[in-house]
Protein backbone atom coordinates (compact mmCIF):
# COMPACT_ATOMS: atom_id res chain seq x y z
CA UNK A 1 0.00 0.00 0.00
CA UNK A 2 2.00 2.96 -1.24
CA UNK A 3 0.60 6.34 -0.34
CA UNK A 4 3.01 8.53 -2.32
CA UNK A 5 5.74 8.28 -4.89
CA UNK A 6 8.72 6.48 -3.41
CA UNK A 7 11.72 8.69 -2.69
CA UNK A 8 15.40 7.79 -2.39
CA UNK A 9 17.03 6.97 0.92
CA UNK A 10 18.95 9.68 2.76
CA UNK A 11 22.60 10.17 1.99
CA UNK A 12 24.59 8.14 4.58
CA UNK A 13 26.41 11.23 5.91
CA UNK A 14 23.12 13.12 6.37
CA UNK A 15 21.57 10.11 8.12
CA UNK A 16 24.65 9.78 10.36
CA UNK A 17 24.53 13.47 11.25
CA UNK A 18 20.81 13.21 12.08
CA UNK A 19 21.49 10.15 14.26
CA UNK A 20 24.30 12.00 16.04
CA UNK A 21 22.01 14.97 16.71
CA UNK A 22 19.29 12.63 17.99
CA UNK A 23 21.83 11.01 20.33
CA UNK A 24 23.01 14.41 21.56
CA UNK A 25 19.42 15.55 22.19
CA UNK A 26 18.67 12.30 24.02
CA UNK A 27 21.63 12.87 26.33
CA UNK A 28 20.63 16.51 26.92
CA UNK A 29 16.90 15.89 27.49
CA UNK A 30 16.86 12.57 29.36
CA UNK A 31 20.38 12.25 30.71
CA UNK A 32 20.55 8.83 29.03
CA UNK A 33 21.83 7.65 25.68
CA UNK A 34 19.98 5.62 23.09
CA UNK A 35 19.09 1.97 23.64
CA UNK A 36 16.15 -0.39 23.43
CA UNK A 37 16.90 -3.76 25.01
CA UNK A 38 16.09 -2.50 28.51
CA UNK A 39 12.52 -1.80 27.41
CA UNK A 40 11.97 -5.42 26.39
CA UNK A 41 13.45 -6.62 29.68
CA UNK A 42 11.12 -4.33 31.64
CA UNK A 43 8.18 -5.52 29.53
CA UNK A 44 9.16 -9.15 30.14
CA UNK A 45 9.37 -8.50 33.87
CA UNK A 46 5.94 -6.85 33.92
CA UNK A 47 4.37 -9.67 31.89
CA UNK A 48 6.03 -12.30 34.10
CA UNK A 49 4.81 -10.51 37.20
CA UNK A 50 1.26 -10.44 35.82
CA UNK A 51 1.27 -14.12 34.80
CA UNK A 52 3.39 -15.70 37.56
CA UNK A 53 4.16 -13.20 40.36
CA UNK A 54 5.91 -15.72 42.63
CA UNK A 55 8.20 -16.89 39.82
CA UNK A 56 8.99 -13.33 38.74
CA UNK A 57 9.82 -12.31 42.33
CA UNK A 58 12.12 -15.33 42.70
CA UNK A 59 13.89 -14.66 39.38
CA UNK A 60 17.17 -12.92 40.20
CA UNK A 61 17.42 -11.34 36.75
CA UNK A 62 13.89 -9.91 36.56
CA UNK A 63 13.49 -8.95 40.24
CA UNK A 64 15.23 -5.54 39.96
CA UNK A 65 12.80 -4.55 37.19
CA UNK A 66 9.72 -5.31 39.30
CA UNK A 67 10.10 -2.46 41.78
CA UNK A 68 9.60 0.37 39.28
CA UNK A 69 6.65 2.51 40.25
CA UNK A 70 4.18 2.76 37.38
CA UNK A 71 5.49 -0.33 35.60
CA UNK A 72 7.21 -0.24 32.22
CA UNK A 73 5.28 2.86 31.10
CA UNK A 74 7.01 4.98 33.74
CA UNK A 75 10.49 4.37 32.29
CA UNK A 76 12.13 6.81 29.88
CA UNK A 77 13.18 3.94 27.64
CA UNK A 78 9.54 2.99 26.98
CA UNK A 79 8.84 6.43 25.55
CA UNK A 80 12.06 6.29 23.54
CA UNK A 81 11.01 2.99 21.93
CA UNK A 82 7.50 4.36 21.26
CA UNK A 83 9.07 7.46 19.68
CA UNK A 84 11.33 5.33 17.49
CA UNK A 85 8.34 3.29 16.28
CA UNK A 86 6.27 6.40 15.57
CA UNK A 87 9.22 8.12 13.91
CA UNK A 88 9.85 5.09 11.70
CA UNK A 89 6.19 5.07 10.69
CA UNK A 90 6.20 8.80 9.96
CA UNK A 91 9.45 8.53 7.99
CA UNK A 92 8.22 5.62 5.89
CA UNK A 93 4.95 7.41 5.16
CA UNK A 94 6.77 10.64 4.24
CA UNK A 95 9.14 8.78 1.91
CA UNK A 96 6.33 6.82 0.28
CA UNK A 97 7.88 3.53 1.41
CA UNK A 98 5.18 2.24 3.78
CA UNK A 99 3.79 -1.15 2.79
CA UNK A 100 3.02 -4.49 4.40
CA UNK A 101 5.43 -7.03 2.97
CA UNK A 102 7.76 -9.82 3.98
CA UNK A 103 11.19 -9.26 2.47
CA UNK A 104 12.93 -12.23 0.90
CA UNK A 105 16.65 -12.60 0.27
CA UNK A 106 17.96 -14.09 -2.95
CA UNK A 107 18.40 -17.53 -1.37
CA UNK A 108 14.95 -17.57 0.27
CA UNK A 109 12.71 -16.80 -2.71
CA UNK A 110 11.32 -20.34 -2.59
CA UNK A 111 10.86 -20.34 1.21
CA UNK A 112 7.32 -20.07 2.52
CA UNK A 113 6.45 -16.77 4.21
CA UNK A 114 5.85 -18.62 7.48
CA UNK A 115 9.38 -20.05 7.36
CA UNK A 116 10.81 -16.58 6.74
CA UNK A 117 8.84 -15.12 9.66
CA UNK A 118 9.92 -17.98 11.95
CA UNK A 119 13.57 -17.41 11.00
CA UNK A 120 13.20 -13.69 11.62
CA UNK A 121 11.64 -14.36 15.03
CA UNK A 122 14.40 -16.81 15.95
CA UNK A 123 17.05 -14.30 14.86
CA UNK A 124 15.39 -11.53 16.85
CA UNK A 125 15.23 -13.68 19.98
CA UNK A 126 18.91 -14.59 19.64
CA UNK A 127 19.91 -10.95 19.09
CA UNK A 128 17.81 -9.87 22.09
CA UNK A 129 19.38 -12.56 24.26
CA UNK A 130 22.84 -11.51 23.12
CA UNK A 131 22.02 -7.87 23.84
CA UNK A 132 21.07 -8.72 27.40
CA UNK A 133 24.24 -10.81 27.83
CA UNK A 134 26.26 -7.83 26.60
CA UNK A 135 24.30 -5.56 28.99
CA UNK A 136 22.96 -3.49 26.11
CA UNK A 137 22.02 -3.43 22.45
CA UNK A 138 23.99 -2.04 19.53
CA UNK A 139 22.55 1.43 20.03
CA UNK A 140 23.09 1.36 23.79
CA UNK A 141 26.62 -0.03 23.70
CA UNK A 142 27.83 1.08 20.29
CA UNK A 143 26.31 4.53 19.83
CA UNK A 144 25.92 5.73 23.39
CA UNK A 145 29.06 4.00 24.64
CA UNK A 146 31.12 5.32 21.75
CA UNK A 147 29.71 8.83 22.17
CA UNK A 148 30.84 8.86 25.80
CA UNK A 149 34.24 7.43 24.76
CA UNK A 150 33.67 4.30 26.86
CA UNK A 151 36.21 1.58 26.12
CA UNK A 152 33.41 -1.04 26.34
CA UNK A 153 31.57 0.73 23.52
CA UNK A 154 34.55 0.57 21.20
CA UNK A 155 35.33 -3.05 22.14
CA UNK A 156 31.72 -3.96 21.47
CA UNK A 157 31.74 -2.28 18.06
CA UNK A 158 34.95 -4.06 17.06
CA UNK A 159 33.51 -7.41 18.16
CA UNK A 160 30.17 -6.67 16.51
CA UNK A 161 31.74 -5.96 13.12
CA UNK A 162 34.20 -8.87 13.38
CA UNK A 163 31.37 -11.27 14.21
CA UNK A 164 29.26 -9.85 11.38
CA UNK A 165 32.04 -10.39 8.84
CA UNK A 166 32.73 -13.92 10.12
CA UNK A 167 29.06 -14.93 10.07
CA UNK A 168 28.48 -13.44 6.62
CA UNK A 169 31.52 -15.33 5.33
CA UNK A 170 30.23 -18.62 6.78
CA UNK A 171 26.64 -18.09 5.62
CA UNK A 172 27.86 -16.94 2.22
CA UNK A 173 29.67 -20.25 1.85
CA UNK A 174 26.55 -22.18 2.89
CA UNK A 175 24.22 -20.23 0.58
CA UNK A 176 26.27 -20.98 -2.56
Amino acid sequence: MELRTQRDFWHPLAAGAALGLALLLTFLITGHGLGASGFFTALTAAASNALAPAWAAANAYLKPYLGAAGGPLAGWITWEVAGVALGALAGSLAAGRFRFTVEMTYDMRSAHVGVRLLRALAGGVLVGFGARLARGCTSGLGLSGGATLAVAGFLFLAGFFAAGFAISFVLGRIAR
